[in-house]
């Protein structure tokens, strides 16, 4: 009778060597019920105590993982060994600390090599040495306590092999060699203490050599990669003017420090992958963040309520010594020809979202290259559970992502949080998050969901538990449902309750907004200026010739005056960035100079309402945080109509249900909205009673004149 939780090898295939990290829990011998296995057995049932040893041979063989941070990985380390100690019930128990160097290691997790190129690697190693490898060197260690060593095995490896194949035998052989060193009862250590440890030592040393010079030729391989199949280049940043383009170099990839996933665990990607992988990755935006790069050198940067006048003012200041001027450039240096890498490699093919077969620009966030990631180390069958935000089921940028995840993994659960109750207690208590498993190699028809995002329904740590694990909290989601919901997007609704569901599907009686339909209204949404890219344009106090820039926080429901403009832009210097370098201004009628709705596009699904729209007066300009539409494509009753159907309790619900952060036109196409126009039932009683919330200020005196507001009986807020 095996150990009961000895796993049973599955059909079709052998066991694993010691060092596999695919066995689940422990390993096997070569051959199902063979040697091996009884091997192992009679080694457990012999051990002092059965659990310390379960655990050890799980933390030796079993667990792998890699940070960037080397300080990170000795904290996993530190926390595995307390784990293993803490199993031992006597103190003769205890044994030496396994070795785990080759386990948990330090590296980028995103960039590196998954599967090497065998060939390519050889041809780097002949070409460094000018010609084949004929021979090896005598091995000074064979003789040593631990057996003997790689470069002694290797001599009976034959003279075709590939060198490739050679080095990671005599990597995996004298690691081997090592951890079986923390295995060894005390009887034999103590034998010849001082001439194992120096055997140990030279091992590590071997080791460590091997790396070193595997990794140069793995990154030179990776350099290949960048430059010649990509084309990527190396962009130098400027003070003025655009960055300067220069070839990659082997030090700009070095300071990257790639690991190499298929040469440190290449035992794991002979049999496809991980069978397991647990993540918690970064949370944020892959670009230059220059108020976290200044807030070094200032302490007035670390003005949370600095705007970006006062912020750009300060960076000038700062900019003018040539060290951190220096030092800007270099850090701005960093970013481009990594963004390019993830942006154009196979590797991270659902970083870029196709919306109706055009390329939705977004930026790129490390979560999401993470997710990816976790699917391509996994084998076929291999389960992942990973920790992101909630855009994973929301954000349009994350589309392909969730397309990857529908059609070739089976999504089993997939849980929305806020952070209210500091489940984190490092992390905003606003933000939210979302906890999803899934198993690669399969597709989804449906999954188990659940979602407490609203701040009064947000779950206490000590109550997580209960919630992952409650069916009373959860709810069956069909993707051909997501998909008829939201066909360009993708987004998953939050829904709560079955009832959600029922009124989404009777919804769907309705055609989207972003539909075109000829003999209907039709909606066309804009942005016109950037708060960042457009700064240059704006202008911190009013004067002759100048508009004020509207942005989200001026607008709420059917009004314009929620709050006083920050900046005011030239007329003159506006039309000629709205035109276009190629544009000719012969005094069109722009946008800006008609009655239009203005929708904020920052919009949490927390906050009292999520879809705020009102109407903005002519003569004004729209900063980035408003999504204009604009008389030419409706009429202002049809403007007035929308406003009042878009503010409505039902299409906020609806609405809130898709977004997490943020709103924008896709969103909105993808709203199901009656398209009632003149002469329809309802439409004169809508437009007049949006008309009168509206008509508080003389702005409106044409709109209001236009669907037949009475002069004489003006609305009771209106001013004298």
């Amino acid at each position: 009778d095996p150990h009961p939780l000895a796993p049973s090898p599955k059909k079709g295939e052998g066991g694993q060597d010691p060092e596999s990290s695919l066995a689940p829990l422990s390993p096997l011998g070569r051959g199902a019920g063979g040697e091996g296995l009884k091997k192992w057995l009679d080694e457990a049932n012999s051990h002092p105590s059965l659990d310390y040893y379960i655990k050890k041979r799980i933390i030796t063989d079993n667990l792998y993982g890699v940070d960037i941070m080397q300080e990170a990985t000795e904290i996993a380390k530190l926390r595995l060994f307390l784990a293993l100690v803490a199993s031992a019930k006597k103190v003769d128990e205890l044994e030496p600390l396994p070795n785990i160097d080759f386990n948990i290691m330090a590296g980028n997790s995103l960039i590196g090599l998954i599967r090497v190129d065998e060939k390519g690697f050889d041809d780097l190693s002949n070409k460094s040495k000018g010609k084949a490898k004929k021979g090896f060197a005598h091995d000074p260690t064979q003789g040593n306590l631990l057996g003997r060593t790689v470069l002694q095995g290797n001599l009976l490896a034959g003279q075709d092999a590939s060198e490739y194949r050679r080095i990671l035998d005599e990597k995996n052989k004298n690691i081997a060699l090592y951890k079986k060193h923390s295995f060894q009862s005390d009887a034999v250590r103590d034998r010849d203490h001082r001439s194992q440890e120096s055997s140990v030592l030279v091992l590590r040393n071997e080791i460590d050599k091997l790396n070193r010079e595997s990794q140069e030729k793995l990154n030179e391989l990776l350099l290949k990669e960048f430059s010649d199949r990509l084309g990527i280049k190396f962009e130098e940043a400027q003070l003025t003017g655009k960055p300067k383009k220069r070839v990659l170099n082997i030090d700009d990839i070095n300071v990257l420090e790639p690991f190499h996933w298929g040469y440190h665990f290449d035992k794991v990607f002979e049999r496809g992958g991980f069978d397991a992988i647990i993540a918690n990755p970064p949370w944020e935006i892959f670009k230059p963040n220059a108020r976290e790069f200044f807030v070094q050198h200032n302490e007035l940067v670390r003005k949370s309520k600095m705007d970006i006048k006062e912020f750009e003012k300060e960076q000038k200041k700062l900019l003018q010594d040539p060290d951190i001027a220096k030092a800007w450039c270099g850090y701005q240096s960093k970013f481009p020809y990594v963004s390019a890498y993830l942006r154009s490699s196979e590797q991270f093919k659902n970083q870029i979202s196709i919306v109706n077969g055009k390329k939705a620009g977004s930026d790129i966030n490390l979560y999401k290259v993470f997710l990816e990631q976790c699917f391509n180390l996994l084998r076929e069958g291999g389960r992942c559970g990973i920790i992101v935000p909630t855009g994973v089921y929301t954000d349009l940028g994350a589309k392909q992502l969730r397309e990857m995840l529908f059609t070739k993994c089976q999504v089993d659960n997939l849980f929305g949080l806020s952070n209210e109750r500091f489940i984190f207690e490092g992390v905003d208590h606003r933000f939210k998050f979302c906890l999803i498993n899934f198993e690669k190699g399969q597709s989804t028809d449906k999954f188990n969901a659940s979602f407490r995002i609203d701040p009064r329904e947000a779950v206490k740590p000590s109550d997580l538990d209960h919630f992952l694990n409650n069916p009373n909290e959860q709810i069956e989601i069909l993707v051909s449902l997501v998909r008829r919901l939201s066909p360009d997007s993708l987004s998953v609704m939050e829904f709560k309750k079955d009832i959600d569901i029922q009124i989404a599907k009777k919804m769907m009686q309705f055609p989207l907004l972003g539909e075109k339909i000829d003999s209907k209204w039709n909606l066309k949404l804009t942005a016109e200026f950037h708060m960042t890219s457009d700064s240059h344009l704006f202008k911190t106090e009013p004067a002759a010739g100048r508009f004020p820039l509207y942005e989200g926080k001026m607008i709420h429901q059917f009004t314009h005056q929620f709050a006083q403009p920050r900046y005011w832009v030239d007329e003159k210097e506006a039309r000629k960035s709205l035109l276009g370098k190629n544009g000719v201004d012969n005094g069109q009628i722009l946008d800006y100079q008609g009655y239009r709705l203005g929708l904020r596009s920052i919009a949490r699904n927390t906050d009292i309402r999520t879809l705020i729209i009102g109407m903005m007066p002519r003569n004004i300009f729209c900063g980035n945080s408003v999504l204009s539409l604009s008389k030419s494509n409706l009429s202002n009753a049809e403007m007035l109509l929308m406003m009042s159907i878009g503010n409505s309790f039902v299409l906020d619900a609806y609405l809130r249900s898709m977004v997490s952060a943020n709103i924008n036109m896709f969103y909105i196409y993808q709203l199901r909205v009656p398209r009632i126009q003149k002469g329809d039932k309802w439409f004169d009683a809508i437009v007049t009673r949006a008309a009168k919330l509206i008509y508080t200020t003389p702005e409106f005196d044409e709109l209001a004149k236009e669907v037949g507001l009475a002069q004489k009986d003006p609305h009771p807020l209106a001013p004298s």
